[in-house]
């Protein structure tokens, strides 16, 4: 019989193209090693052109998902991805209140791909006050940067405001993401802990298939923390498997398609 893996629970929306979402996290998962375990909190009618309908599941469903398999299989660290409603981020903040989740990576999700809000006000008001003061890590890219703190980050040196701003809201550490940052011809994320700044730098590829990026980032993370790795090491390794995800990223449909971890299994 061989041993248990680190397990890692994803809280977050189903994607039914299978780029981006429950999807993309539990490929990722999976691509590092780690058992994956689920609490949907949408189901999404998506496919590479977009997102034409979603229902949210219930709050008290989402929270009895979460202590179902902390109770039982136990958890070595979670991420969140699409929380959808105010009423579901206190439910999921009530729910890791009550058992032990490990490190808690918040990838916060509240803006498509063109930088449109996703989340209604008091849903942003509920990541900022509910669920950034309970995170080991948030992982915001810069639309959603825009949206939390009203910075809009033209710069590197606006990055690092912008985690300042962020620290201030209560996670332990955070880290803003320069794959919007359209002008710099490299993809520098910013981690910080509110005493140092940690730069990591990436290669900027001329690709348009990048649907799942902070999914695939968020969970590659987490496969480390749950390993018991520390925070900079975790996210190193995730830097390092988003960008050759990145490069092995393929074309899907009509539209956007996902950064792929299939490379993972090459060889």
């Amino acid at each position: 019989m061989a041993a248990t893996p680190p397990r890692v629970l994803t809280i977050a929306g189903s994607d039914s193209g299978g780029g981006a979402g429950i999807q993309a996290d539990l490929r990722t998962l999976f691509a590092c090693g780690v058992h994956g375990m689920t609490a949907i909190t949408a189901v999404t009618v998506q496919n590479s052109l977009g997102v034409t309908g979603y229902t949210e599941i219930p709050p008290d469903v989402v929270a009895a998902q979460i202590e179902a398999v902390a109770s039982d299989i136990g958890v070595n660290a979670a991420k969140t991805g699409m929380l959808a409603s105010a009423a579901i981020i206190e439910a999921v903040a009530a729910a890791v209140d009550r058992v032990d989740v490990g490190p808690f990576v918040v990838d916060p999700v509240a803006a498509s791909m063109h930088g449109h809000q996703l989340l209604a006000d008091d849903a942003l008001d509920a990541v900022r006050t509910l669920l950034f003061p309970r995170a080991t890590l948030v992982t915001p890219n810069l639309d959603e940067v825009r949206l939390i703190t009203g910075i809009e980050v033209r710069s590197r040196a606006d990055q690092r405001k912008a985690a300042e701003a962020l620290h201030a809201m209560g996670p332990r550490w955070v880290l803003v993401k320069g794959g919007h940052l359209w002008d710099d011809p490299e993809c520098l994320d910013v981690l910080y802990d509110g005493a140092e700044f940690i730069e990591l730098v990436g290669p900027r590829y001329d690709v348009k298939h990048t649907h799942g990026s902070g999914d695939t980032l968020a969970s590659a993370i987490a496969s480390q923390l749950a390993r018991g790795a520390d925070v900079p090491s975790a996210v190193r390794f995730g830097k390092d498997f988003i960008v050759r995800s990145v490069a092995a990223a393929y074309p899907l449909g009509a539209g956007v398609g996902p950064v792929s971890p299939l490379w993972r299994l090459e060889g």
